[in-house]
């Protein structure tokens, strides 16, 4: 038995227009993947609504909950709440392409779709870069340890600039 099918939405006995599936997912979701996250203790709710046409499906996932989070800083472990959205198009054609990331072309025999790597790849996308601790969040000392050593983004001024080598060289072409 596939171990995502839990996930699998069938949707041929479906009447045309809207749908609306729930899910809940917990680390056991996550252990089918096999992959080493950065997060752990995941309770996480995902709300499904599919949008049937007669040539095409569309998928938009909610996925918001809780997650656990090391803090980059202190090594803390605090909870950090997550949400996001995804928008998929489902269309049917020859066979599986998932080239493009907003459309997904499955073949026109199948009669349900697996949304696991869809909740999957939402819940990751979800997670911040830098992950701090609320306790690193609001201390003072922190935050100007952390802008003093952040790197910096470079003033409009100083890209806008131009080398004083490309001026010459552009009234040289504009004298000819």
């Amino acid at each position: 038995m596939d171990r995502f099918r839990n996930y699998d939405i069938a949707f041929s006995g479906l009447k045309t227009g809207k749908h609306d599936f729930k899910f809940e997912i917990n680390q056991e979701f996550f252990d089918l993947f096999e992959t080493e996250q950065e997060f752990f203790n995941p309770k996480i709710d995902v709300d499904v609504h599919l949008d049937k046409h007669t040539t095409f499906l569309e998928f938009y996932i909610n996925v918001s909950g809780t997650v656990q989070l090391i803090c980059d800083i202190s090594n803390d472990e605090f909870s950090e709440n997550i949400e996001n959205d995804l928008k998929v198009l489902v269309k049917f054609g020859e066979e599986y392409d998932d080239s493009n990331e907003d459309i997904i072309t499955i073949p026109q025999k199948d009669s349900e779709f697996n949304i696991a790597n869809l909740v999957y790849e939402a819940v990751v996308l979800s997670i911040p870069m830098k992950k701090l601790a609320p306790s690193v969040r609001d201390n003072d000392e922190y935050q100007k340890l952390l802008d003093q050593y952040s790197p910096k983004e470079i003033e409009e001024e100083e890209e806008q600039s131009t080398d004083p080598r490309w001026e010459a060289l552009k009234k040289l072409r504009d004298n000819n």
